[in-house]
């Protein structure tokens, strides 16, 4: 039968009971917490049922101090590969075998293949971001000044880095641990070395996450990042105040789902142009695939099973 099951630590440790009668077998998933409101499994199934691939892929609810056996875990189930989700993508980099350079560079993980017992790690995340804003905005990262909230997360690690390596015009990083985020400034200061007709602004810097410092830098900002889990559930507040918001703003939401976050419905208020997290997901999970598959995505079925 196929599954829609939420399934966890214990399950796995007593898998060859649990799994079963599930056919086709679970040999993909995600691993997050929380995990409920995850789409990838809808759209990585239909992707496996397009490519006529007789697995499934499943969600795993996996806390912070599981993440460990449970990736141990895989290694003895014949599994083809994981996603991380929050908040296990900057642990995940410690607890797999071998990072690519997607993963080294971005300091975090959001898609995990099995070969040979070995994990090795990647992230699609970064990509997955420059393809969205591209399909959303018509823009390239290049020709944006783009200001990140969250710097501190895995996503916006993966984030920060992809804008680094496109040479945006301008990378703000704001976050509530500022010297952590100060620390990603200088270790990506170097992809900002050329001179831009910027004005007396840097093309990189770190802000605290207070309201006087992010109006200051918002008049030098294109395109504005949530990066934050603020939006996972409607009652949440938007991470910034409508009123810094203006028309000429790009709005990328991060988050995903309906209905529309407070962010987009500030930005929808502002005039500014928004979009939320679903072509993200879509990308960031086509190259999930290639990676575990070793072949293209069938983009449209994927598309089409999240309604995007």
């Amino acid at each position: 039968m196929q599954t829609t099951e939420r399934y966890t630590l214990a399950d796995l440790e007593n898998w060859a009971e649990i799994a079963r009668d599930v056919n086709p077998p679970i040999r993909l998933g995600i691993f997050g917490d929380p995990v409920a409101h995850s789409l990838s499994p809808q759209m990585q199934n239909a992707a496996l049922h397009a490519c006529e691939i007789n697995i499934q892929y499943a969600r795993f609810h996996i806390r912070p101090n599981e993440l460990r056996s449970a990736l141990r875990l895989m290694r003895d189930l014949e599994f083809v590969g994981i996603n991380l989700t929050v908040p296990h993508k900057i642990a995940g980099l410690t607890q797999i075998d071998l990072p690519d350079e997607s993963a080294r560079n971005c300091g975090a993980v959001n898609t995990v293949r099995l070969h040979d017992k070995k994990l090795l790690g990647s992230n699609t995340d970064a990509e997955g971001f420059s393809r969205a804003v591209r399909s959303e905005f018509s823009m390239d990262l290049r020709d944006l000044r783009v200001m990140i909230l969250g710097a501190g997360g895995g996503t916006g690690r993966a984030i920060a880095w992809q804008c680094a390596l496109e040479s945006c015009e301008r990378l703000v990083l704001v976050n509530r641990t500022l010297p952590k985020t100060s620390a990603t400034v200088e270790r990506l200061r170097h992809f900002f070395t050329e001179a831009r007709v910027l004005g007396p602004v840097a093309r990189i810097e770190a802000a605290p996450w207070d309201e006087a410092a992010i109006r200051a830098q918002l008049a030098d900002i294109d395109l504005i990042v949530n990066a934050t889990p603020l939006g996972m559930n409607p009652s949440d507040p938007a991470p910034i105040p409508a009123r810094l918001l203006a028309p000429h703003h790009f709005v990328f939401e991060c988050v995903y789902g309906a209905p529309k976050t407070a962010l987009l419905r500030a930005a929808e208020e502002a005039g500014a142009r928004g979009a939320n997290g679903l072509s993200m997901l879509l990308h960031q999970g086509r190259l999930s695939f290639s990676t575990w598959f070793n072949r293209e995505a069938p983009m449209e079925a994927m598309r089409s099973a999240i309604a995007l």
